[in-house]
This record gives C-alpha cells, sequence and structure tokens, in this order.
C-alpha cells in the first residue's frame, strides 16, 4: 500500500475485537467524550431532573453526505434534537449507532464525527451510549447513522392535535425547501447562480423558549420529509376543521424558488431540516412571531395562515398570489429520497 493511501474502515473495525475497541478509543471518543459515554458500558446512566420525558429515534441515511450546510452527522444530532424540541422538550442525551460500510475513509468518517461532536456541545447535548457495525463494501452507501434522544418535558407544556381551534394562527420559523432543493442539486449536479444550502439546525433553543415565554403554543412539529404541505395535511386528518395559507405569507429564498420551478418541484412538499410548524393562540400570535424574529434561527419567521371551519371534508388550502384557492395535497412520498 502507498503511503499516502487513506486509511480505510475494515470488516474487522466492526467484529468487537482489538480494532474495534481501536476505533472507539482513537477515534470516537476523542469527538464525544462525556463522563457517561467515557465508562462504555453497557447502557448509559443518566440522573434526569423529571420523570416527564420525551424519548424518540431515528435513521439517517442521506446521500450526499456531506452537503452544502451540513453532512450526515449534523443531520442526524439535529433531526434528534428537533424531534424532542417540538415535543415541548428540553433534550438532554443522544445515542449514536454507526453503520460504516467496509473501505470507507478513516479521515472522511472523523470529519464526521467531528462534525457530531461539535453539533451537540453546541445544542448542550450529550451522546451517552452507541454502537458500530461495520458491513461488507456495497451493503450500505458509506455510512448511515440511528440516533435515539431523551429531552425533559416542560413544566407546563402538552402540545397536541387536540388542542388546534378555529382562529388559531400558523407560524414557520423561517423560509422552505432549503435543504431539500440543496440535496436534489448536489445528487444532479445542478449549479445554480446563487449556491443552495440546506437549514440544517438544532432548535431547541429556539423552541424552548417560546414555549416558556409565550404561552400559547398548542401544537408543533417540524416540516422535514413531506415539507409544509405533510405537516398541515397531517394536521386536518380527521379533524373538524380546515387550514388556509396564504401564498404572499410563505418565505421562500428566490434561488430555492428557482431551483424547485426548474426541476419541477412543490416548494411546500420540499424537505427542511431547521424549520418548525406551530399553531398558537390568537392572542399569543405577535409575541410568539416577536420571539422568534429575535432569535438568530428565526429571523425569517412569518405567519403563514389560520385554522378555519371546515365546509366538509378538511382540506389545506393555499390562497393565491391572484386572490384564487388551490388544495395542497399530502405528498405523495418520492419527491426526494434520500434527503435525511
Amino acid at each position: 500500500m502507498a503511503h499516502d493511501e487513506p486509511q480505510r474502515v475494515l470488516l474487522a473495525h466492526g467484529g468487537g475485537g482489538q480494532l474495534t475497541s481501536q476505533l472507539i478509543r482513537e477515534l470516537i471518543l476523542p469527538h464525544l467524550k462525556n463522563e457517561a459515554l467515557s465508562s462504555l458500558g453497557d447502557s448509559a446512566c443518566l440522573e434526569l431532573a423529571s420523570t416527564s420525558i420525551c424519548l424518540t429515534t431515528d435513521s439517517y441515511v442521506v446521500k450526499p453526505l456531506f452537503f452544502h450546510g451540513g453532512d450526515i452527522g449534523k443531520l442526524a444530532v439535529c433531526g434528534t434534537i428537533n424531534d424532542l424540541a417540538v415535543a415541548g422538550s428540553r433534550p438532554v442525551a443522544l445515542t449514536l449507532s454507526l453503520i460504516v460500510e467496509e473501505g470507507f475513509e478513516m479521515g472522511l468518517l472523523e470529519r464526521i464525527l467531528e462534525s457530531i461532536g461539535r453539533t451537540a456541545r453546541e445544542s448542550h447535548v450529550s451522546i451517552v451510549t452507541g454502537d458500530t457495525k461495520t458491513v461488507e463494501r456495497g451493503s450500505a452507501d458509506g455510512v448511515f447513522i440511528n440516533t435515539a434522544g431523551i429531552g425533559i418535558r416542560l413544566p407546563g407544556v402538552n402540545p397536541g392535535l387536540d388542542r388546534i381551534a378555529v382562529g388559531d394562527r400558523i407560524l414557520i420559523n423561517g423560509t422552505i425547501g432549503d435543504h431539500g432543493m440543496t440535496i436534489i442539486s448536489q445528487r444532479e449536479g445542478i449549479r445554480f447562480e446563487s449556491r443552495l444550502a440546506s437549514d440544517c439546525a438544532a432548535l431547541a433553543d429556539l423552541t424552548c423558549r417560546l414555549f416558556e415565554q409565550a404561552g400559547g403554543v398548542k401544537f408543533m412539529r417540524d416540516a422535514t420529509r413531506g415539507g409544509l404541505a405533510a405537516v398541515l395535511n397531517e394536521m386536518v386528518e380527521g379533524a373538524d376543521f380546515g387550514i388556509e395559507i396564504r401564498d404572499t405569507d410563505i418565505p421562500i429564498k428566490p434561488s430555492v424558488q428557482a431551483a424547485a420551478d426548474m426541476l419541477g418541484f412543490d416548494v411546500l412538499n420540499i424537505a427542511n431540516e431547521g424549520k418548525f410548524v406551530a399553531v398558537v393562540s390568537p392572542a399569543t400570535a405577535d409575541a410568539c412571531l416577536s420571539i422568534c424574529r429575535s432569535h438568530p434561527l428565526g429571523r425569517d419567521a412569518a405567519l403563514i395562515g389560520e385554522v378555519v371551519a371546515s365546509q366538509g371534508a378538511p382540506l389545506v388550502e393555499l390562497r393565491t398570489k391572484i386572490g384564487g384557492k388551490r388544495i395542497v395535497q399530502m405528498p405523495y412520498g418520492r419527491e426526494l429520497p434520500r434527503i435525511c
């Protein structure tokens, strides 16, 4: 082997022997170290300040692994933090399971681990336990990641679909479509005049402020796969109300809109990784908007519509720029494969 040949992952790195131990102690732990993880026990022991907790898990198989605005490691940490955050909890700890393909470059794996460690530290969340598996060449697309997370429910906070009522306002914390259009443009090798970048971000600091300071947040969900359209349609499914949103109030970057138009996508269906949709009471809507706009991850927040009385089957409708209406349907599900 030439001296400048990059080190690569071997099947033996997942075999539980000396190479596994070396991989964990020399490559993984330096980026993620904390007291709970360093013991390397079969499970992490946590002292939590509440008996009301939220628990979630998700797997990440994005392609490409590195994209403008993030990578699979940042995506895995942010995605699980956001699932906890929109449920009304403050994330405290994550698990991390890596499935690495034989032959994957050690240097790229270290870049992913460094990103995981940095994102977790910036979010004040610890990686407390995990697992590493290696699979034969061709069995995975470089690296797959599974993360699970635990968060402490904020006192007095209990968001849910059953709390939504006619007259409530629909709030989003910023521009839509950034992540999905970034991924698809990189996958297809398409360059635009303005470089697209994913909105991948951990939202817990902003959501905790919103829940704790505004008091009128009734429901919240992060707008990932299926985008804004999927979240709104999930809200009206089986409900006795509809939702009307306004085209002119939905924040969309011109570069994202141009890319979607060129490729034939509806931006409402495109995935986001740093955006939530919240249903807030009319009395607190302006305060919620102000809190969002005072935060770096909510500068472009907007009130984009209302919960309305249903005239039959509950629908999501978009009021267009020229005053007409069109139905916003639940995305079919194959618009953007492997975006998270």
